[in-house]
C-alpha cells in the first residue's frame, strides 16, 4: 500500500507552514484545536498525496481550506479545483472558507464544519 499521508519529502514544507499560519489560519486552529470541536482532533497543515491541508480531520475524512486573495486568480482557481478532485477520489471531503469568513461569521464556518461530520 503506497502512502498518501505525511509523505517526508513534504516534512520541511508542513513544518514551515505550521510556524507560519496566517491570522485566520492561526484564529480557526484556537477553535478547533485539542479536540475543541465536537471531541474531532485536527491536524494543521497535513500532506495528503503531495498537497498540504490547512485542517485535516482523520475521523471525518474532512480537510478544511482557507482562502485569502491569493486564490482569486484563474491559475490558482484551477488549482484548487485539481487538488479538490484528487482528495475527492480518495474519499476526503473538502470544504473552503474566505479568510474573511473565520473573522466576521466565525458561528457559521464552524457550523458548516460541524455539518460535513459524518459521524
Amino acid at each position: 500500500m503506497r502512502r498518501i499521508h505525511n509523505k517526508k519529502y513534504l516534512k520541511p514544507n508542513r513544518k514551515k507552514l505550521r510556524k507560519s499560519l496566517t491570522p485566520a489560519e492561526a484564529f480557526l486552529w484556537k477553535q478547533i484545536q485539542n479536540k475543541k470541536l465536537e471531541g474531532r482532533k485536527f491536524r494543521r497543515q497535513h500532506s495528503i498525496e503531495n498537497y498540504i491541508a490547512d485542517f485535516y480531520c482523520p475521523q471525518e475524512r474532512l480537510v478544511i481550506e482557507l482562502n485569502g486573495e491569493v486564490h482569486n486568480n484563474e491559475t490558482a482557481r484551477e488549482y484548487d479545483r485539481k487538488r479538490t478532485e484528487v482528495l475527492n477520489n480518495l474519499g476526503i471531503t473538502v470544504i473552503r472558507f474566505e479568510n474573511k469568513m473565520v473573522f466576521e461569521n466565525l458561528h457559521y464556518v464552524l457550523d458548516e464544519i460541524r455539518q460535513n461530520f459524518r459521524n
